[in-house]
C-alpha cells in the first residue's frame, strides 16, 4: 500500500526528488559548460601599445581617434601632437591597431607595448632558395652566394604579455599559398639549417602531455594573407631565444622541412611601452621612416 506523510505519497517524493536531482545535475552541467565557454572566449586583459604616426597628412587628427575607437576592445586613445605619438590601451591585436592607423592614410610604426621586458617580437623569414635546394648556413657571409637576399620575409609576430598567466600572441602572415597553418614555439633557437634545426615543440616543463609551445592555426586567405589574435599561458621571459615556426597543416606532425611556406624567427625582445624614444637611428643616422621604407622593401609587415 502506498503511505501518505502530511498528505504527501512516497511516490510524489521520490518523483520530486528525482526530478530535484535531475535540475540539479542540468544546472551543475550547463554551469560547467558556461564556465568553459567563458574561459575559451573570454577576453585577456587589456595591454597598452604606443605608435608614431605620420603627420604629413593634413587631415584632422581625429580620424585616427575614431578609426581606433571603431575597433572591438578599444578603451583609451592619447595623442601627443607634436611627438607624433599615439597610446593606444584596450584588447585590440597591435597589427589591428596599425592597420586602422593606416585606414586614415596615415603610416604608423609600433614604438613599444606593454610594461619594460614584457613584449617580444618574431620576424618570420623563409629558409629556403628559389632553386629548391636547402639554404645555406646562416653563418655564412652576407656576400656569399646572395644568401640574406634570397630570405624573404613573411610575417611578424608580436607578444605582449598582459599579466604573470597571460601572454598575448599577434601573427600576421604575407605572401604565402591559402590554407591552414600551424604556429608553434620550438626548443631551439638554431637557424643553422632553417626551420629543420629548430627541434620539437617547446615543451616548456609543463608536465603535460601537451607542450606549451603549440600556439594555434593561422588562416591564409586567396590573397596570401592571414592573421591570428590569440593568448597563452607562459611569460615572455620564457621564450626569449627560441624560434617560431608556421607551416602548412597538411606537412603533418613529420620533421619540419624548408620550402617557400614555411616561415620561422628567433623571438627576440623588443620595446615596451615607453623604451624606445629614438627618432634617428644611432648605426645608420636614417629616420624612422627612412628605416621604415627599407623594411617595407624588405617585406616587412
Amino acid at each position: 500500500m502506498l503511505r501518505y506523510f502530511h498528505n504527501i505519497s512516497f511516490r510524489s517524493v521520490a518523483a520530486t526528488a528525482g526530478s530535484a536531482s535531475l535540475a540539479l545535475f542540468t544546472a551543475s552541467y550547463f554551469h560547467a559548460l558556461h564556465q568553459d565557454y567563458r574561459r575559451r572566449h573570454s577576453l585577456a586583459p587589456p595591454a597598452a601599445v604606443k605608435m608614431t604616426v605620420d603627420q604629413k597628412i593634413k587631415t584632422p587628427f581625429q580620424s585616427v581617434s575614431d578609426s581606433l575607437y571603431s575597433l572591438e576592445g578599444i578603451t583609451k586613445v592619447d595623442a601627443n601632437l607634436k611627438d607624433q605619438l599615439v597610446a593606444v590601451e584596450g584588447t585590440a591585436a597591435p597589427s589591428a591597431i596599425v592597420e586602422a592607423i593606416e585606414a586614415t592614410g596615415r603610416d604608423a610604426i609600433l614604438r613599444g607595448s606593454g610594461s619594460s621586458d614584457s613584449a617580444a617580437v618574431c620576424i618570420l623569414e623563409t629558409y629556403h632558395e628559389k632553386a629548391g635546394d636547402s639554404a645555406p648556413p646562416v653563418q655564412m657571409p652576407e656576400s656569399v652566394g646572395g644568401f640574406w637576399k634570397q630570405r624573404e620575409v613573411r610575417g611578424l609576430v608580436r607578444l605582449v604579455q598582459v599579466s604573470q598567466a597571460t601572454t598575448l600572441v599577434d601573427i600576421t602572415m604575407r605572401g604565402i599559398a591559402p590554407g591552414r597553418y600551424r604556429a608553434s614555439i620550438r626548443e631551439y633557437g638554431n637557424l643553422k639549417d632553417g626551420a629543420s634545426s629548430t627541434g620539437p615543440v617547446w615543451a616548456g616543463g609543463s608536465g603535460t602531455t601537451e607542450p606549451r609551445g603549440l600556439l594555434g592555426l593561422v588562416e591564409v586567405g586567396k590573397d596570401g594573407r592571414g592573421s591570428v589574435f590569440l593568448d597563452h599561458a607562459f611569460q615572455v621571459w620564457e621564450i626569449i631565444g627560441h624560434a617560431m615556426v608556421v607551416h602548412q597543416e597538411s606537412d603533418g606532425d613529420g620533421p619540419l622541412k624548408n620550402d617557400e611556406n614555411t616561415v620561422v624567427g628567433v623571438i627576440a625582445r623588443s620595446a615596451g611601452m615607453w623604451d624606445n624614444d629614438k627618432t634617428v637611428c644611432s648605426c645608420t643616422g636614417k629616420t624612422l621612416w627612412e628605416e621604415r621604407k627599407d623594411e617595407v622593401q624588405k617585406g616587412m609587415i
